[in-house]
């Protein structure tokens, strides 16, 4: 079970080093799931989204117009493969899993919208991930027209007025529609935006071990996050591995200038001391 954790863990390191253009959404994702699952077999599933999208292309057919290739891939992955949003049990860590959606046939916003991005993909129809507040999109650009695609509803398109509901139910008129919102994410940023899901899971589930391998995976993407390395103290504090949690907290404030949340840490931090002091 070490050696596969440690496996999974170089190979993601492996994949976290390369730059953008070469980083694999779809291996990244699974590779990240193999950690959880080391019976994980990610070519085999690789394949899967490669049959999605072999026969999202014979739909297709000689219509190449964006609305044909979404109605294909719509076809394929919702009617002929039953993938859907898991509304009913929304925070189930297994959503955020890739092997766990295919199989299940159920995920949430982002993990859908992984698997039909990389499917388009396949097909020459780029489709880019959106971090819309609260709810994870999709948009193929078009005749410099963005075209909203939903995968948590089936693939359906969106328009600026759906886009603000969606909005409304999350923030109840707080937040107001803008372009800017509609900003395409780097594949990177979607594996850690996924990768942050996992991690509020596990914290608010009490499982402080698996939280702690999401985290060094969001900072093997993105080194000497100091919010990340705040975290992570806070999990050691919570597990009883002070002197670690002594050394991240104070990492943080040495790279955070004036936080928020100094007063908190700096009161970890003297616990903390007394303990690992006690201890020596």
């Amino acid at each position: 079970m070490i050696i596969d954790t440690i496996r999974a863990r170089q190979s993601f390191a492996a994949l976290a080093a390369l730059d953008e253009e070469a980083f694999p959404l779809d291996r990244a994702a699974l590779v990240i799931a193999s950690e959880e699952y080391p019976e994980l077999d990610v070519a085999s599933y690789l394949r899967r989204i490669d049959t999605f999208a072999a026969r999202a292309e014979v739909l297709v057919g000689f219509d190449r117009s964006p609305i044909n290739y979404i109605e294909s891939i719509n076809e394929v992955l919702f009617v002929q493969e039953g993938l859907r949003g898991n509304s009913e049990d929304y925070y189930d860590p297994r959503n955020s899993y890739i092997n766990e959606v295919l199989d299940r046939r159920l995920g949430i916003p982002i993990t859908l919208s992984i698997i039909y991005i990389e499917a388009a993909r396949r097909i020459g129809f780029p489709v880019h991930g959106i971090g819309f507040p609260g709810h994870f999109l999709m948009k193929h650009v078009a005749n410099e027209r963005d075209i909203i695609i939903d995968a948590f509803e089936m693939g359906r398109i969106l328009t600026t007025r759906d886009c603000q509901e969606l909005l409304d139910k999350t923030y109840n008129g707080a937040v107001q529609m803008s372009p800017s919102l509609l900003n395409p994410m780097e594949k990177r940023a979607i594996i850690t935006r996924m990768l942050y899901n996992l991690k509020g899971i596990y914290r608010q589930r009490e499982q402080y071990q698996k939280a702690l391998a999401i985290i060094e995976k969001i900072l093997l993407l993105n080194p000497w996050t100091p919010s990340e390395v705040r975290d992570r103290g806070l999990i050691y504090m919570q597990t009883s591995l002070f002197a670690k949690a002594l050394a991240d907290l104070e990492s943080y404030l040495t790279h955070v200038m004036s936080p928020e949340d100094s007063s908190n840490i700096e009161e970890h931090i003297k616990m903390l001391r007394t303990i690992v002091c006690s201890r020596n």
